[in-house]
């Protein structure tokens, strides 16, 4: 086996440059072939009133991801179909509904 290497210095091309921040700003992360989705810090100015109710809303899920998930459903709508499903299951859940009687007699199915 020949340990003959063409390089002067063998042990160059064991050196990569160092990564700087300005480096990984620049980079595109990706999953496959697709960029990864990736969330940006920010500060923003919110009221109290808005930071509590999410933050008891919030539960152990986290008051931003319910902010950030607020936020994108604010820029893109559901379809009306995903809309009615949604609001037929908040009200089927909702305590203290009256009950038909056609509904009594059989169990309601699950949208």
């Amino acid at each position: 086996m020949n340990n003959d290497s063409s390089s002067d210095n063998a042990n160059d091309r064991d050196e990569y440059p160092t990564v700087t921040a300005a480096d990984l700003d620049r980079a595109v992360f990706r999953i496959g072939h697709q960029p990864a989705p990736h969330t940006q810090r920010v500060t923003i100015m919110l009221d109290t009133v808005i930071l509590a109710y999410c933050k008891a809303q919030a539960g152990e899920r986290g008051y931003q991801t319910l902010i950030n998930e607020t936020l994108r459903h604010a820029i893109m709508p559901e379809s009306l179909e995903e809309t009615l499903r949604r609001v037929l299951r908040e009200e089927l859940q909702r305590p203290g509904r009256r009950r038909t009687t056609r509904q009594s007699s059989k169990t309601a199915t699950p949208l």
